[in-house]
Protein backbone atom coordinates (compact mmCIF):
# COMPACT_ATOMS: atom_id res chain seq x y z
CA UNK A 1 0.00 0.00 0.00
CA UNK A 2 1.16 3.89 0.15
CA UNK A 3 2.64 3.49 3.19
CA UNK A 4 5.27 1.18 1.60
CA UNK A 5 5.74 3.82 -1.27
CA UNK A 6 6.33 6.40 1.31
CA UNK A 7 9.04 4.64 3.65
CA UNK A 8 11.06 6.18 0.71
CA UNK A 9 9.01 8.95 -0.18
CA UNK A 10 10.37 12.35 0.78
CA UNK A 11 8.35 14.31 -1.66
CA UNK A 12 5.41 17.04 -1.41
CA UNK A 13 2.72 14.07 -1.44
CA UNK A 14 3.47 13.41 2.33
CA UNK A 15 1.69 17.21 3.21
CA UNK A 16 -1.59 15.92 1.39
CA UNK A 17 -4.27 14.80 3.52
CA UNK A 18 -6.13 13.50 0.43
CA UNK A 19 -3.05 11.01 0.08
CA UNK A 20 -3.64 9.82 3.58
CA UNK A 21 -7.37 9.63 3.34
CA UNK A 22 -6.98 7.12 0.26
CA UNK A 23 -4.31 4.97 2.06
CA UNK A 24 -7.12 4.81 4.86
CA UNK A 25 -9.97 3.46 2.26
CA UNK A 26 -6.74 0.64 0.84
CA UNK A 27 -6.73 -0.45 4.64
CA UNK A 28 -10.39 -0.42 5.37
CA UNK A 29 -10.53 -3.30 7.33
CA UNK A 30 -7.22 -2.42 9.46
CA UNK A 31 -9.60 0.68 10.15
CA UNK A 32 -13.10 -1.48 10.90
CA UNK A 33 -12.56 -2.26 14.42
CA UNK A 34 -12.72 2.18 14.69
CA UNK A 35 -16.20 2.10 14.48
CA UNK A 36 -17.43 0.80 18.08
CA UNK A 37 -14.60 2.81 19.46
CA UNK A 38 -15.61 6.38 18.10
CA UNK A 39 -19.21 5.59 18.78
CA UNK A 40 -17.84 4.54 22.25
CA UNK A 41 -16.07 7.94 22.59
CA UNK A 42 -18.61 10.50 20.83
CA UNK A 43 -16.24 11.19 18.27
CA UNK A 44 -18.53 11.88 15.53
CA UNK A 45 -16.57 11.69 12.20
CA UNK A 46 -15.25 8.73 9.12
CA UNK A 47 -12.75 6.53 10.21
CA UNK A 48 -11.09 6.85 6.87
CA UNK A 49 -11.08 10.88 7.81
CA UNK A 50 -7.75 12.92 9.19
CA UNK A 51 -7.85 12.64 12.75
CA UNK A 52 -6.09 14.78 15.57
CA UNK A 53 -5.67 16.06 18.71
CA UNK A 54 -8.24 18.94 17.86
CA UNK A 55 -10.82 16.43 17.53
CA UNK A 56 -10.81 15.72 21.39
CA UNK A 57 -10.32 19.68 22.31
CA UNK A 58 -12.22 20.00 24.98
CA UNK A 59 -13.73 16.31 26.02
CA UNK A 60 -10.67 14.08 26.78
CA UNK A 61 -11.89 11.06 28.26
CA UNK A 62 -10.87 10.38 31.93
CA UNK A 63 -10.13 7.15 31.57
CA UNK A 64 -6.42 7.13 32.56
CA UNK A 65 -3.85 4.28 32.94
CA UNK A 66 -3.90 3.91 36.31
CA UNK A 67 -0.19 4.19 36.35
CA UNK A 68 -1.39 7.91 35.22
CA UNK A 69 -3.27 8.12 38.27
CA UNK A 70 -2.47 10.12 41.73
CA UNK A 71 -2.50 7.37 43.84
CA UNK A 72 -1.03 4.84 41.74
CA UNK A 73 1.68 3.55 44.63
CA UNK A 74 -1.15 2.71 46.68
CA UNK A 75 -3.04 1.33 43.92
CA UNK A 76 -0.15 -0.67 42.43
CA UNK A 77 -0.67 -4.09 44.62
CA UNK A 78 -4.33 -3.72 44.03
CA UNK A 79 -3.66 -4.27 40.41
CA UNK A 80 -4.65 -7.54 38.46
CA UNK A 81 -1.75 -9.64 37.43
CA UNK A 82 0.88 -7.89 40.45
CA UNK A 83 0.87 -11.61 42.23
CA UNK A 84 2.12 -12.93 39.03
CA UNK A 85 5.00 -10.74 38.24
CA UNK A 86 8.48 -11.69 39.46
CA UNK A 87 10.06 -9.61 42.10
CA UNK A 88 12.48 -8.10 40.65
CA UNK A 89 9.98 -6.63 38.24
CA UNK A 90 7.79 -5.28 40.80
CA UNK A 91 10.50 -3.58 42.46
CA UNK A 92 10.98 -1.75 39.70
CA UNK A 93 7.68 -0.67 39.00
CA UNK A 94 7.53 2.20 41.72
CA UNK A 95 10.57 3.57 39.43
CA UNK A 96 8.33 3.54 36.50
CA UNK A 97 5.32 5.17 38.04
CA UNK A 98 7.64 8.51 39.51
CA UNK A 99 10.51 8.72 36.68
CA UNK A 100 9.05 7.05 32.90
CA UNK A 101 10.95 4.65 32.50
CA UNK A 102 12.56 1.24 34.21
CA UNK A 103 15.64 -1.05 33.06
CA UNK A 104 15.56 -5.12 32.89
CA UNK A 105 19.11 -5.78 32.55
CA UNK A 106 19.72 -8.88 30.54
CA UNK A 107 16.26 -9.27 29.86
CA UNK A 108 17.10 -11.03 26.31
CA UNK A 109 19.78 -13.51 26.01
CA UNK A 110 22.92 -13.07 23.91
CA UNK A 111 22.24 -15.79 21.57
CA UNK A 112 18.74 -14.53 20.90
CA UNK A 113 20.58 -11.15 20.27
CA UNK A 114 23.03 -12.90 17.81
CA UNK A 115 20.09 -14.81 16.13
CA UNK A 116 18.07 -11.65 15.20
CA UNK A 117 21.42 -9.60 14.23
CA UNK A 118 22.34 -12.16 11.87
CA UNK A 119 18.98 -12.36 10.61
CA UNK A 120 18.40 -8.71 9.97
CA UNK A 121 21.93 -8.88 7.95
CA UNK A 122 20.66 -11.94 5.72
CA UNK A 123 17.18 -9.77 5.43
CA UNK A 124 19.25 -6.71 4.11
CA UNK A 125 21.85 -8.67 2.20
CA UNK A 126 18.89 -10.42 0.07
CA UNK A 127 16.97 -7.13 -0.33
CA UNK A 128 13.88 -8.69 2.12
CA UNK A 129 14.26 -5.28 3.80
CA UNK A 130 15.66 -1.80 4.15
CA UNK A 131 16.01 1.42 5.36
CA UNK A 132 13.62 4.27 5.55
CA UNK A 133 14.04 7.24 3.73
CA UNK A 134 15.70 8.45 6.85
CA UNK A 135 18.48 5.90 5.75
CA UNK A 136 18.91 4.63 9.56
CA UNK A 137 15.13 3.24 10.22
CA UNK A 138 13.87 -0.25 9.02
CA UNK A 139 10.43 -0.12 9.95
CA UNK A 140 8.06 -3.29 10.65
CA UNK A 141 10.84 -5.84 10.69
CA UNK A 142 8.65 -7.95 12.16
CA UNK A 143 6.87 -9.10 9.17
CA UNK A 144 9.97 -10.24 7.58
CA UNK A 145 11.50 -12.02 10.68
CA UNK A 146 10.02 -14.17 12.54
CA UNK A 147 12.68 -13.95 15.42
CA UNK A 148 11.81 -10.39 15.54
CA UNK A 149 8.48 -10.88 15.45
CA UNK A 150 8.08 -13.82 18.08
CA UNK A 151 11.24 -13.80 20.12
CA UNK A 152 11.14 -10.15 20.73
CA UNK A 153 8.21 -8.00 19.44
CA UNK A 154 5.28 -10.26 21.15
CA UNK A 155 7.91 -11.65 23.84
CA UNK A 156 4.91 -13.10 26.20
CA UNK A 157 6.85 -12.18 29.19
CA UNK A 158 7.34 -8.63 27.79
CA UNK A 159 3.78 -8.55 26.80
CA UNK A 160 2.70 -9.29 30.43
CA UNK A 161 4.71 -6.38 31.96
CA UNK A 162 2.93 -4.15 29.42
CA UNK A 163 -0.38 -5.04 30.07
CA UNK A 164 0.47 -4.75 34.08
CA UNK A 165 1.94 -1.51 33.38
CA UNK A 166 -1.56 -0.17 31.55
CA UNK A 167 -4.19 -2.79 32.64
CA UNK A 168 -5.29 -3.22 29.57
CA UNK A 169 -4.62 -5.66 26.75
CA UNK A 170 -1.30 -4.93 24.57
CA UNK A 171 -2.15 -4.61 21.05
CA UNK A 172 1.38 -4.81 19.51
CA UNK A 173 2.17 -1.89 16.63
CA UNK A 174 5.01 -1.06 15.54
CA UNK A 175 9.19 -1.91 15.36
CA UNK A 176 11.85 0.54 14.39
CA UNK A 177 15.57 -1.61 13.77
CA UNK A 178 18.54 0.81 13.34
CA UNK A 179 22.32 0.40 13.66
CA UNK A 180 23.44 4.05 13.99
CA UNK A 181 22.21 5.94 16.59
CA UNK A 182 19.30 7.93 15.78
CA UNK A 183 20.57 11.52 16.94
CA UNK A 184 17.02 12.41 16.77
CA UNK A 185 15.72 15.69 18.81
CA UNK A 186 14.04 15.44 22.15
CA UNK A 187 10.57 14.53 21.86
CA UNK A 188 7.71 12.21 23.53
CA UNK A 189 6.20 8.97 21.60
CA UNK A 190 2.76 10.46 21.98
CA UNK A 191 2.83 13.13 19.04
CA UNK A 192 3.87 10.30 16.33
CA UNK A 193 1.88 8.08 18.00
CA UNK A 194 -1.57 9.25 20.29
CA UNK A 195 -4.35 7.66 21.80
CA UNK A 196 -7.58 8.73 23.36
CA UNK A 197 -8.12 8.27 26.44
CA UNK A 198 -4.49 9.75 26.25
CA UNK A 199 -1.27 7.43 27.74
CA UNK A 200 -2.14 3.85 25.84
CA UNK A 201 0.86 3.43 23.99
CA UNK A 202 4.21 2.25 25.70
CA UNK A 203 7.02 1.48 24.19
CA UNK A 204 10.65 -0.74 24.29
CA UNK A 205 14.01 0.15 23.47
CA UNK A 206 16.30 -2.93 22.90
CA UNK A 207 19.55 -2.92 23.15
CA UNK A 208 21.33 -5.45 20.39
CA UNK A 209 25.11 -4.30 21.23
CA UNK A 210 26.63 -2.81 24.14
CA UNK A 211 26.30 0.87 23.71
CA UNK A 212 29.02 3.40 24.41
CA UNK A 213 29.09 7.32 24.76
CA UNK A 214 30.52 8.04 21.59
CA UNK A 215 27.77 5.98 19.71
CA UNK A 216 25.26 8.23 19.77
CA UNK A 217 23.45 6.81 23.18
CA UNK A 218 19.93 7.44 23.71
CA UNK A 219 18.91 9.99 26.36
CA UNK A 220 15.84 10.85 28.38
CA UNK A 221 14.36 13.38 30.78
CA UNK A 222 13.38 11.71 34.03
CA UNK A 223 9.68 12.21 35.55
CA UNK A 224 8.58 14.19 31.91
CA UNK A 225 6.13 11.62 31.10
CA UNK A 226 3.97 14.04 34.27
CA UNK A 227 4.34 17.10 31.86
CA UNK A 228 1.09 17.70 29.72
CA UNK A 229 0.87 16.02 26.50
CA UNK A 230 2.39 18.73 23.64
CA UNK A 231 0.15 18.19 20.69
CA UNK A 232 -0.65 20.68 17.52
CA UNK A 233 -2.68 22.39 19.42
CA UNK A 234 0.21 23.95 21.18
CA UNK A 235 2.53 25.16 18.68
CA UNK A 236 2.40 26.75 14.93
CA UNK A 237 2.39 23.23 13.36
CA UNK A 238 1.38 24.86 9.55
CA UNK A 239 -1.83 22.28 9.34
CA UNK A 240 -4.52 23.40 7.37
CA UNK A 241 -7.96 21.52 6.66
CA UNK A 242 -5.95 20.11 3.61
CA UNK A 243 -2.07 19.93 4.19
CA UNK A 244 0.28 18.81 7.00
CA UNK A 245 2.25 21.54 7.64
CA UNK A 246 5.93 21.03 6.29
CA UNK A 247 7.87 21.58 9.35
CA UNK A 248 5.52 20.96 11.72
CA UNK A 249 7.74 18.13 13.31
CA UNK A 250 10.59 20.52 13.15
CA UNK A 251 8.47 23.35 14.82
CA UNK A 252 7.53 20.16 17.79
CA UNK A 253 10.90 19.86 18.97
CA UNK A 254 11.59 23.42 19.42
CA UNK A 255 8.81 23.77 21.34
CA UNK A 256 9.85 20.75 23.57
CA UNK A 257 13.40 22.47 24.11
CA UNK A 258 11.65 25.03 25.26
CA UNK A 259 9.63 23.14 27.63
CA UNK A 260 12.62 21.41 28.53
CA UNK A 261 14.15 24.81 29.73
CA UNK A 262 11.25 25.81 31.12
CA UNK A 263 11.11 22.87 33.59
CA UNK A 264 14.53 22.99 33.81
CA UNK A 265 14.67 18.96 32.81
CA UNK A 266 17.95 16.96 33.78
CA UNK A 267 18.85 15.02 30.93
CA UNK A 268 20.11 11.55 31.50
CA UNK A 269 21.96 8.83 28.98
CA UNK A 270 21.32 5.09 28.52
CA UNK A 271 24.25 3.21 28.49
CA UNK A 272 23.43 -0.56 28.47
CA UNK A 273 24.85 -4.01 27.32
CA UNK A 274 23.82 -5.97 25.30
CA UNK A 275 20.11 -7.72 26.20
CA UNK A 276 18.96 -5.03 28.21
CA UNK A 277 15.61 -3.52 27.57
CA UNK A 278 14.35 0.55 28.39
CA UNK A 279 10.62 0.08 28.25
CA UNK A 280 9.63 3.88 29.26
CA UNK A 281 6.29 6.00 29.12
CA UNK A 282 4.08 7.38 26.17
CA UNK A 283 5.02 11.13 27.32
CA UNK A 284 8.72 10.50 28.36
CA UNK A 285 10.42 12.94 26.62
CA UNK A 286 13.79 11.12 24.45
CA UNK A 287 16.26 10.98 21.83
CA UNK A 288 19.49 9.77 20.64
CA UNK A 289 22.96 11.76 21.10
CA UNK A 290 24.89 12.79 18.44
CA UNK A 291 27.63 10.14 17.01
CA UNK A 292 31.44 11.17 17.71
CA UNK A 293 33.57 8.27 16.67
CA UNK A 294 33.15 7.53 12.71
CA UNK A 295 31.62 4.53 11.95
CA UNK A 296 30.61 3.83 15.88
CA UNK A 297 27.05 1.75 15.47
CA UNK A 298 24.32 1.51 18.35
CA UNK A 299 22.30 -1.54 16.97
CA UNK A 300 18.90 -1.30 19.19
CA UNK A 301 15.20 -2.35 18.49
CA UNK A 302 12.81 -0.25 19.46
CA UNK A 303 8.52 -1.45 19.65
CA UNK A 304 6.03 0.52 20.07
CA UNK A 305 2.54 -0.74 21.75
CA UNK A 306 -0.90 0.57 21.61
CA UNK A 307 -3.56 -0.98 24.05
CA UNK A 308 -7.37 -2.20 23.17
CA UNK A 309 -10.37 -0.45 23.34
CA UNK A 310 -8.96 3.27 22.62
CA UNK A 311 -8.32 5.14 19.58
CA UNK A 312 -5.05 5.33 18.10
CA UNK A 313 -3.86 7.72 15.62
CA UNK A 314 -0.65 10.45 14.58
CA UNK A 315 -0.67 13.67 16.08
CA UNK A 316 1.58 15.03 13.47
CA UNK A 317 0.41 13.67 9.82
CA UNK A 318 -2.79 13.74 11.59
CA UNK A 319 -4.30 10.45 10.43
CA UNK A 320 -5.68 7.27 12.25
CA UNK A 321 -3.25 4.75 12.57
CA UNK A 322 -3.84 1.36 10.97
CA UNK A 323 -3.43 -1.73 12.56
CA UNK A 324 -2.42 -4.58 9.95
CA UNK A 325 -2.61 -8.01 10.54
CA UNK A 326 0.43 -10.15 11.66
CA UNK A 327 2.09 -12.32 8.94
CA UNK A 328 1.74 -15.42 10.84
Amino acid sequence: MLQRVFQKYTGFLRSLKAVYVLNNLLNANALQHKRPLYKKYKLKKSRFSPLGSKDFSGHHHPDIPWIDQPDALQKMPQQYGWNQLPNYFQDKVPHFIESGYMILEGFFSSESIHALNTEIDQLLQAGKTDFNYTGKKIFNLFRQSAVADLQFFRNPTMLQYLQFLLGKPILPFQTLNFTLGSEQRAHSDFIHMSTEPQGYLIATWIALEDVTPDSGPLFYYPGSHRLPYLTTQHYPSGNTFFTIGSESNKRYEDAIEAQIAQYKLEKQFFLPKKGDVLIWHANLLHGGSPILRAGATRKSMVCHYFTEQVITYHEISQRPALHLPFPR
